[in-house]
């Protein structure tokens, strides 16, 4: 985990918070006041992929940051799972102790099946839904099924039983396991940026979040957890929050197809904006257009 105070020469500005709600110091920016916007990253960034965004949306809403278990400056447990379910109910522990209400959840990457996971068993909570480059799972909509570039490397280094090995040296080659993903702008790229998405991963056990996270998808550990969400008969509430998409076309993550499908499946009237020079991390391309987006969806959907 990286060092509470750093800031990385000013480039991570924000108080840092942590709850022990979910059994292990998670770290959390909490800046703002008013509506919460609750910003959800996958992998292998942590909140710094929101640095730009935080901000200028803090000057009219709650924005709250989470670091997922094993990433960021949260903690690193060993004897923990570290599966799709358990950053969900990871996400429910903090939302329960910070009391969390009328969010709007945006999501990318893993933050996708994580915080629609969580919207379909706490609807309650959720006021609005964006997702960025993400997946919700409920959509069923699959118009490209093969693997992408990033879930094809996946397989090849499980197979051959170097995946472990490969990924537990995040701490030097997080750039690259970034362009695999679909990272297109590589000119913000500096050493400020590389310490702070290495310096997450000092060692092999720091990486086991990284590791852990795409092989839910190889072997279809989380299928279970997102049917289950299926049963609590909360789909209609879901597709009944007001929802945006932004979809970077460069993704080699998610086909952006699937995304989209799976969007529109849930919510067919609802808008995507997509984006034909932003890849997987829509948040490094285009930052400034994306906080636009959501005020103003927020401010529509009042």
């Amino acid at each position: 985990m990286i060092d509470a105070n750093e800031t990385f020469n000013g480039t991570w500005p924000y108080k840092p918070h942590f709850s022990n709600a979910a059994g292990f110091k998670q770290h959390y920016v909490d800046e703002g006041e008013g509506e919460v916007v609750l910003c959800l990253h996958g992998e292998p960034t942590w909140g710094y992929l929101y640095r730009h965004m935080i901000a200028p949306l803090a000057e009219h809403y709650r924005v709250v940051v989470p670091d997922h278990m094993g990433f960021g400056k949260s903690e690193t447990p060993q004897d923990r799972e570290y599966t799709l379910q358990t950053h969900v109910e990871n996400l429910i522990a903090l939302v329960e102790a910070l009391d969390l209400k009328d969010i709007t959840l945006v999501m990318q990457d893993w933050g996708g099946p994580m915080g629609s996971a969580f919207a379909i068993r706490h609807p309650d909570r959720v006021k609005r839904i964006v997702m960025m480059n993400t997946l919700t799972g409920y959509g069923g909509e699959t118009p490209r099924p093969e693997r992408t570039p990033w879930f094809e490397w996946i397989a090849k280094h499980e197979e051959a039983d170097t995946l472990r090995g490969v990924l537990g040296e995040m701490g030097t080659t997080v750039l690259s396991i970034m362009k695999l993903l679909g990272f297109e702008n590589t000119a913000s790229v500096d050493r400020n940026w590389l310490d702070a998405y290495e310096s997450q991963f000092p060692d092999r056990a720091s990486c086991i979040g990284g590791i852990e996270f795409p092989l839910d998808v190889h072997y279809g550990r989380m299928v279970p957890f997102v049917v289950d969400g299926l049963k609590t008969g909360n789909l209609e509430k879901l597709q009944a929050k007001p929802a945006m998409m932004a979809q970077g076309l460069r993704d080699r993550a998610i086909w952006p197809e699937n995304a989209m499908a799976d969007f529109k499946a849930i919510w067919p009237d609802a808008p995507i904006t997509t984006f034909d020079n932003a890849g997987h991390f829509i948040q490094e391309d285009v930052p400034q257009i994306l906080v636009s987006l959501i005020h103003q969806f927020i401010q529509i959907h009042k």
